[in-house]
C-alpha cells in the first residue's frame, strides 16, 4: 500500500479505440477519480493521473454517442503504472481493426507494473500471449470463444474479477468498477476504497470469486412469480432442512412438475441453488468477519464445517480457510 505524502501519483492509462465499451471506461476512471478527491481532502496529492490512450491520438467513438478523446499514443517508450484495456460488444472486429493494440501489450508486458483487462479486453492480452499459463476471466458471453480459441489459459467464466501476478481481468461492464475499487483498495487501503464506493453509491464487498450470476440476479431473472418467490424464500430460510417434496409443496406443484420447471427457470436444480446460497453467504462471511470457521458454517448454514469446506473444494478447487487467507491482504482481492 502506498501511503506516501510525497508519493508520485500512480499513472493509468485507459485505453480505447472505435467501438469500445463507453461504460467500461467511465467507471473504473470515475473510481480513481473519486480516489483523488478523498486523498485531497486529507490533505493529499492524487493518487491516480489518467490518460485516455490508444493507437492514434483525437476523438475515439464508443458503443454509445459518447467519444473520448486519447490525449496519449500508445508507445513502448512511455509505460503507464496500469494500463485497462477495455472491452468491446464486436471484440473479433475490434482485435482486426486495432491489431496495433495487441502489438504494443507484448512489447510492453515484461516490462509494465500492472496489465488489466476489463471484460472482453482480454482478447486483446489473449492475443498477445499475456494471458498463456494464467487464469483469467471476461464476459460470461464471450468466456466458450475465449477458451476455444486460446486453450492456453484457464478460463472462469464466473468471477468477477481475477488476478494472477500482475494481470488483473474482469467480467462485463460493471465489473470493471469492482476491480478498480480493488486496486484503489490495494495501492491506498480499504479506507478509501469504502469512501469511493459509498461516494459512488456501490457494493464495495463484491469479491473477485463471487460469481456472476448470484443468487438474487438468478431470482430476478425467473420468469415464474411462484418460482421467484420461491428463491426468496429459501435465501431466508437456508437455516431449515430444505427438500423438494417440501418447496415442490410451497410453489403447489407435483415434485415431478416442480423439479422440471425450477431447472427450466434457475438452471440449477433446488440442492444446487442451495448449495450456491450457503456458499455465497461463506464468502461473505469469510471476506468481512475475522470468525472461527466453524461460526461461518453454521452462519452460512451449512450442516457442519466439513460440509463448508466440501463445497469450497468443489467450486473453488481450495478450502474456506485458503479462501480467507487469499482476502487477507485487501478485503476485495481476488483468487490469486
Amino acid at each position: 500500500m502506498n501511503d506516501s505524502p510525497t508519493k508520485l501519483a500512480i499513472t493509468v492509462d485507459i485505453v480505447v479505440y472505435p467501438g469500445f465499451k463507453a461504460m467500461e471506461a467511465i467507471g473504473p476512471m470515475s473510481v480513481f477519480e473519486y480516489a483523488n478527491l478523498h486523498l485531497q481532502r486529507r490533505g493529499k496529492g492524487p493518487g491516480y493521473d489518467v490518460r485516455v490512450a490508444s493507437h492514434q491520438p483525437g476523438p475515439v467513438r464508443s458503443d454509445t454517442l459518447m467519444s473520448l478523446d486519447a490525449t496519449k499514443t500508445l508507445s513502448p517508450l512511455a509505460l503507464p503504472d496500469n494500463a485497462i484495456i477495455v472491452g468491446s460488444r464486436h471484440i473479433q472486429e475490434a482485435l482486426v481493426n486495432s491489431a496495433a493494440i495487441t502489438d504494443w501489450i507484448a512489447a510492453v508486458a515484461p516490462r509494465i507494473q500492472r496489465l488489466t483487462a476489463l471484460c472482453s479486453g482480454a482478447f486483446f492480452l489473449a492475443a498477445a500471449g499475456v494471458l498463456n499459463g494464467k487464469r483469467a476471466t471476461t464476459h460470461w458471453s464471450v468466456a466458450d470463444r475465449l477458451k476455444a480459441e486460446y486453450p492456453a489459459i484457464e478460463v472462469d467464466a464466473d468471477a468477477i474479477f481475477i488476478r494472477s501476478d500482475n494481470v488483473w481481468t474482469s467480467a462485463g461492464v460493471t465489473a470493471g468498477i469492482d476491480l478498480a475499487l480493488a486496486l484503489v483498495e490495494e495501492d491506498y487501503g480499504r479506507d478509501l476504497a469504502l469512501e469511493v464506493a459509498t461516494e459512488m453509491v456501490v457494493y464495495l464487498k463484491r469479491p473477485g470469486g463471487q460469481s456472476q450470476f448470484s443468487s438474487h440476479l438468478l431470482s430476478e431473472r425467473t420468469t415464474r412469480p411462484n418460482i421467484r418467490a420461491l428463491q426468496n424464500w429459501i435465501l431466508d430460510n437456508l437455516h431449515e432442512r430444505l427438500s423438494v417434496s417440501q418447496l415442490a409443496q410451497k410453489a403447489m406443484m407435483s415434485e415431478r412438475h416442480f423439479a422440471r420447471v425450477f431447472q427450466q427457470e434457475v438452471g440449477l436444480s433446488t440442492q444446487e441453488f442451495i448449495e450456491m446460497c450457503r456458499f455465497e453467504r461463506a464468502t461473505q462471511l469469510l471476506a468481512e468477519l475475522a470468525l472461527p470457521l466453524k461460526t461461518v458454517a453454521a452462519r452460512a448454514c451449512f450442516s457442519d464445517e466439513a460440509h463448508m469446506r466440501r463445497v469450497f473444494m468443489k467450486k473453488l478447487g481450495i478450502t474456506p480457510k485458503v479462501y480467507r487467507e487469499r482476502f487477507a491482504t485487501t478485503g476485495i482481492d481476488t483468487l490469486l
